[in-house]
């Protein structure tokens, strides 16, 4: 008799589990645009989710630990004139948060310290250059202030946020709708996946296409294509029977796949999410309610199915916590935020162990928030790997540093308020302003939770004195 032989692996016992209800974000209105992003995006402080919204578009911003019922008055981020379509924490500040819209821009917000108390309609910057609805926004992985957008007019462009210059502009290469982008580890290059079927491999620098798979995967629907930590890529996508698809590809020689993965014939997208530390791949559909996951190795078949997470409810939307963000005291390998059509639902990732040390083969050292270059040496052509930091006591936040955005002369010719604004003395008088308004707000603070504690103790005081009136009484 033949034995068939079990492959090890420390992630095959992983298990998906949903929090209790009063840990979920609930009546939240999420965004009803038929477009196929995440509407989800999280850090170690904030969950940030597109919602539906009157007269242009919003998202909300909360604070982690802020669950439960929103209030419908709870404070936007509202600056936008067309329905949001893609939003993206900055990995170097946790206090940054690019959106993107149908009104054609790209504008970057700085959110307060412990959150939004009013709606936030100023961005620190407008990014104004596609001609068509903005749908792909991502922060480079290491260098700080570098954001890629790509829109419908099939362009993307890379700006340098702390100007607010578009520095390349990658105009024919794709001549169709352009599905996703993904950076690779160091930023050096990024893929695409585009309506023609095709996913490209770009090095945006020298603006040239250094490799192409045409018809990467038969079917029509949207595909997907993400960078492995290896360099190699892989796609998500459909066959001609419209069956869904994993598939891994060597990115130096793009002739034949690595290995094929057939999986369903549900027409969800299936949005994939990377762990480059544990190299685990996580697939979500989009409109079904199974997260499904994979490990990636270096030997044949390469992608190995571990297991799935299933519910009832279909996912509208998910966002993925950075491993910075997870409990490690509890062996939490991954954070989802899955977005019903009313509410949010963290999903956590466990590996059961039942030690209390410090697990050094689940968390090995991992990206850290410190970028490794400066915008101006990336667009000069350096590269930089990311900076690791170790997870053993848990992630600590450093101080963010405020946001700044340097105008150049290209904005004088807009009216002279903004180019007053960005004279140098204004630049350097504005943090005073910003410090002492967070003095004011903590002050306000305090004393709305000293008139609420006064109010819940004269509370409590007239709960006894009626005690002690319906015991005179009888």
């Amino acid at each position: 008799m033949m034995r068939r032989v079990v492959r090890q692996s420390k992630f095959r016992h992983v298990f998906g589990a949903a929090v209790k209800n009063d840990q979920c974000y609930d009546d939240i209105r999420v965004s009803r645009v038929t477009w196929d992003s995440s509407f989800c995006a999280v850090n170690p402080k904030f969950v940030a989710i597109i919602i539906e919204a009157s007269g242009g578009g919003a998202f909300l911003v909360l604070p982690l630990h802020k669950t439960g019922r929103i209030d419908k008055s709870y404070p936007t981020v509202c600056g936008h004139t067309g329905p949001v379509l893609d939003i993206d924490w900055c990995p170097h500040n946790d206090q940054v948060i690019a959106s993107s819209s149908e009104d054609c821009t790209v504008m970057v917000w700085q959110i307060p310290e412990n959150g939004l108390v009013t709606a936030l309609s100023e961005p620190v910057v407008v990014l104004e250059g596609h001609s068509k609805r903005v749908g792909i926004i991502t922060w480079h992985p290491t260098a700080r202030n570098v954001l890629l957008s790509a829109g419908c007019d099939n362009q993307i462009y890379i700006w340098n946020v702390g100007t607010g210059e578009a520095m390349i502009s990658l105009e024919d290469m794709h001549p169709d709708v352009i599905f996703n982008v993904c950076w690779n580890r160091n930023g050096s290059l990024i893929c695409t996946s585009c309506k023609d079927k095709s996913i490209r491999v770009i090095d945006p620098r020298k603006e040239t296409i250094i490799a192409e798979k045409e018809k990467a995967h038969e079917g029509a629907r949207p595909m997907r294509a993400i960078f492995l930590s290896d360099g190699n890529l892989l796609t998500t996508g459909f066959s001609r029977m419209s069956e869904r698809q994993i598939v891994l590809w060597n990115a130096q020689n793009m002739e034949e796949p690595m290995t094929v993965h057939e999986m369903d014939t549900s027409n969800g997208v299936l949005l994939p999410f990377y762990d480059p530390d544990t190299n685990v791949v996580y697939l979500c559909g989009k409109g079904d309610s199974t997260i499904r996951y994979f490990e990636i190795t270096d030997e044949s078949p390469y992608v190995h199915y571990l297991s799935a997470y299933s519910s009832k409810e279909p996912q509208r939307g998910m966002g993925y916590m950075p491993k910075r963000g997870l409990d490690v005291n509890k062996c939490e390998i991954a954070r989802f935020f899955k977005l019903h059509e009313r509410k949010c639902e963290p999903i956590v990732m466990t590996v059961p162990r039942k030690s209390d040390l410090f697990q050094d083969d689940l968390y090995p050292d991992t990206a850290g928030p410190d970028p490794a270059l400066e915008a101006e040496d990336w667009f000069e052509g350096k590269n930089g790997d990311p900076i690791p930091i170790s997870l053993k006591n848990g992630y600590v936040p450093n101080k963010s540093r405020e946001f700044k955005v340097v105008k150049k002369n290209f904005l004088d010719g807009k009216g002279t308020k903004k180019s007053e604004n960005s004279s140098p003395a204004n630049r350097s008088a504005s943090p005073t302003p910003s410090i002492k308004s967070e003095a004011k707000l903590e002050e306000i603070l305090k004393e709305i939770k000293s008139l609420k504690d006064l109010v819940s103790s004269q509370e409590k005081r007239i709960i006894k004195l009626e005690e002690q009136m319906s015991k005179i009484a009888i």
